[in-house]
C-alpha cells in the first residue's frame, strides 16, 4: 500500500511528460525555464530508475532486510545498552495504543504532506507561472524525494538497527510477527525522510520561483512533516535519534535538489587595480592608488 501509494504521487503528474518532451510545433518557441536548469534525457530516468529501485527493494524487505540486527543495543548477557536520550524520548512519547499513531503517521507520510505540498505547488504556479513550469516544479520535488528515499534504503539495510518494540521483546518472541523482515530496519526513519524532503523540495522551489504562496508551503509543510516524525516515536517504530536522522537528511536532500538546478547569474570577479595620477604646474604632484575592482555580480 505504501509503495502504491509513493508511486501514484509522485509519477502521476509526470506521465504528461512525453508530449512535454516532443519538440516545439513549426512557428512556436521552445519553453525556456527561467529558473532551473535541467536535461530530461537525464533526470527523468533518475526519477524513474530511482523510484523502479524504491519499490523493488520494498518487495524484496524479506530477502534483503538483515536477520538478525546488527545494532541490537544489548550485551552478551542481554542487558539493555539503548542510550539514555532515545530512551527518555521513548518512555515519554510512547502511546499506549500503537496502532493509532502507525496508521496516522502512515497517512501523513504517504497521504496528506505529498497531496499538500503538490497541490498547494500547483496552485502557486496556477497564479505565476504555467503549465510546463509547472511540470518543471513537480520533476524538482519527484527527483529530490526520490533520492532521498533512496539513501534511506539503503542506509536501513546497511545499518540494521532494531525496533524499539521489537528491542523489548524476549528473544524467542522476536521473529513471531507477521512482519518480521521489518523488524531491524529502525535506522533511520523512512516516513520522515519521504515527509521532510517533500516539504522541503516544495518550499525550495517555491521559494526559488517567488511564488507568493511560498511562506504558506514552508508553514505548513514543515510542521506537517514533523508530525510524521513524532507518530513514528508515539507508534514505537522509531527512536528519535532515527527521526531526528531523518529530518536532517530529507531536509537536506530536498533542499539540495532545487538548489542545485537553479540558474545562476553571472559570477562576481575581484581584480587588482593600479591607477596613477598627476597633477600638472609648478607643485605639481604624482601618485599611484591600489585598490581592487568587481566585475559581475553575484548569483
Amino acid at each position: 500500500m505504501r509503495t502504491l501509494g509513493l508511486s501514484v504521487v509522485l509519477v502521476g503528474g509526470l506521465l504528461v511528460t512525453p508530449a512535454w518532451a516532443d519538440p516545439p510545433a513549426p512557428g512556436s518557441s521552445p519553453y525556456v525555464d527561467s529558473t532551473f536548469r535541467y536535461d530530461l534525457r537525464i533526470e527523468l530516468p533518475i526519477v524513474g530508475v530511482g523510484l523502479g529501485a524504491w519499490i523493488a527493494t520494498e518487495i524484496a524487505k524479506p530477502q534483503l532486510a538483515p536477520q538478525p540486527c546488527r545494532i541490537c543495543e544489548r550485551a552478551a548477557d542481554g542487558t539493555d545498552q539503548l542510550n539514555g536520550f532515545d530512551a527518555g524520548v521513548r518512555s515519554l512519547l510512547r502511546a499506549g495504543q500503537a496502532d493509532i499513531p502507525g496508521r496516522l503517521s502512515d497517512v501523513t507520510a504517504f497521504g496528506l504532506t505529498p497531496a499538500l505540498m503538490i497541490g498547494l505547488g500547483a496552485i502557486a504556479n496556477y497564479y505565476q507561472g504555467s503549465p510546463k513550469q509547472g511540470l518543471v516544479d513537480l520533476l524538482m520535488v519527484a527527483e529530490s524525494t526520490v533520492l532521498a528515499v533512496d539513501l534511506n534504503q539503503l542506509v536501513k539495510f546497511a545499518v540494521g538497527r532494531e525496533r524499539p518494540f521489537v528491542h523489548v521483546l524476549p528473544e524467542a518472541e522476536k521473529t513471531q510477527g507477521g512482519n518480521a523482515a521489518d523488524n531491524n530496519l529502525s535506522f533511520y526513519s523512512g516516513h520522515t525522510t519521504l515527509a521532510f524532503a517533500l516539504a522541503t523540495s516544495a518550499g525550495t522551489v517555491a521559494s526559488l520561483r517567488h511564488y507568493r504562496l511560498a511562506p504558506l508551503i514552508w508553514a505548513l509543510g514543515m510542521p506537517l512533516a514533523t508530525l510524521a516524525g513524532l507518530m513514528r516515536i508515539s507508534a514505537d517504530r522509531h527512536y528519535a535519534t532515527d527521526v531526528l536522522t531523518g529530518m536532517a537528511v530529507g531536509s537536506a536532500m530536498g533542499f539540495l535538489g532545487p538548489w542545485l538546478h537553479r540558474k545562476q547569474g553571472p559570477r562576481a570577479a575581484v581584480y587588482p587595480v593600479v591607477l596613477s595620477s598627476r597633477q600638472s604646474g609648478p607643485h605639481g604632484t604624482s601618485g599611484v592608488m591600489v585598490g581592487l575592482g568587481l566585475q559581475g555580480t553575484a548569483p
